[in-house]
């Protein structure tokens, strides 16, 4: 039969085999059979020369070092973790900013769980936390809303840090609402724009990529073209072991066929437009700017920031706060920006294991639930397959 992965459910009829009679929903996506079947037929188009892969999230390589999938590819296959991570690649500054907000003007701040214990220049919003300081994890930006409709005598900040995938939801608290206790502190970053820098400005050797699944779902898969256009392969893949596989598949049979082009794995749920709604959302609220990545360093147009109109429910406008560059250092000794920017693997930093563990991390890749440093402590480097089953 031949393989389409463009159309809905051919990218695992072709390894199921029982006649292509089962839907999407139905089919087995960490069966173990059909892993193998998969690996098998990634060793069938393997060319045998060294070809580095860069997936760009932190829950594809939650899922690869879960699962095991280093271990079953080709020794000639090298799989590397991107900055898809939102709580390793926010800066210093807006962390510092959060902090400041609430020491100084004794905000309550409210935000997601990850970023409350990443290091910042001098502390976290964690430690600031057991100092006294009003600071509540939450799990979106409506619960933040909340807080602030039940105390109307307490500001409350939304330390909003994220990709585009968060975007939608905390530009519906913004539009949503009209108190004059809330403001939004945004850390909110585009992912497009980082892997251009990557590949433009950093010269970054990736032979293929494969894209966000999360993000997708709202950008759709068409941005991604523009990493085709470079002559590399590009894969949109979802978060099972399948998912993955089928990605690194898709991207080695086209370096073997010498093709470079956008490939959307991930078809049940991202669409080549993306979600419209979201979008306008989006723009209705935000505009593009510049900011630093952590580790990184500054990235044009890779942020979102709230427009001039909605400025009032902007922390850095209503607290007269300063929008800096420059906050992308890490730790001293930590190796995290070269395990965001691939080009190391989080067991060659002299920390990781070491001084820098899970309960007490040095560095923001060993923070998060998505930070590579993290994963691998959590999975080892090359684990054995598990989990997938028969």
């Amino acid at each position: 039969m031949p393989f389409h992965p463009r159309k809905s459910n051919q990218s695992l009829k072709l390894f199921h085999g029982r006649g292509g009679r089962e839907t999407i929903g139905m089919l087995r996506f960490r069966d173990k059979d059909l892993a193998v079947k998969v690996t098998k037929k990634i060793n069938e188009v393997n060319p045998g020369f060294h070809i580095k892969i860069m997936h760009f999230c932190g829950t594809h390589e939650y899922t690869v070092s879960s699962y095991g999938i280093r271990s079953m590819l080709p020794n000639n296959v090298e799989l590397v973790s991107g900055p898809g991570c939102p709580v390793c690649v926010a800066s210093t500054h807006d962390i510092d900013s959060a902090i400041k907000l609430a020491e100084e003007r004794e905000v309550v701040i409210a935000t997601f769980g990850d970023i409350v214990r990443v290091p910042s220049t001098r502390k976290s919003l964690w430690q600031v936390k057991a100092e006294g300081s009003d600071v509540r994890v939450v799990y979106s930006p409506i619960d933040a809303v909340r807080i602030a409709e039940q105390d109307r005598e307490r500001e409350v900040v939304f330390f909003a840090v994220g990709f585009e995938t968060t975007a939608p939801a905390v530009a519906y608290s913004i539009l949503k609402n009209n108190l004059t206790n809330f403001a939004v502190l945004t850390s909110l970053r585009l992912t497009p724009p980082i892997l251009r820098y990557l590949l433009e400005e950093r010269k970054a050797r990736i032979d293929g990529i494969i894209a966000p699944g999360h993000v997708s779902t709202i950008i759709g898969s068409k941005p991604w073209q523009f990493v085709a256009e470079k002559n590399i392969p590009v894969v949109v893949a979802g978060f099972e072991p399948l998912d993955v596989l089928l990605g690194i598949y898709l991207i080695i049979k086209q370096i073997r066929t010498g093709e470079a082009r956008l490939e959307n794995e991930y078809v049940r749920s991202v669409k080549p437009n993306g979600n419209e709604r979201a979008l306008r959302i989006i723009e209705e609220v935000f505009c593009v700017d510049e900011c630093d990545w952590r580790g990184i360093g500054v990235v044009p147009r890779s942020s979102y920031q709230i427009k001039g109109k909605y400025s009032y429910l902007d922390a850095i406008s209503k607290y007269g706060l300063k929008r800096k560059t420059g906050g992308s250092e890490m730790p001293p000794g930590c190796s995290c920006d070269k395990v965001v920017l691939g080009e190391i693997y989080p067991d060659q930093c002299p920390l990781f294991k070491r001084k820098c563990k899970p309960e007490s991390p040095l560095g923001p890749c060993m923070v998060s639930l998505e930070g590579t440093c993290f994963i691998w402590y959590k999975f080892g480097e090359r684990p054995r397959l598990t989990n997938l089953k028969k």
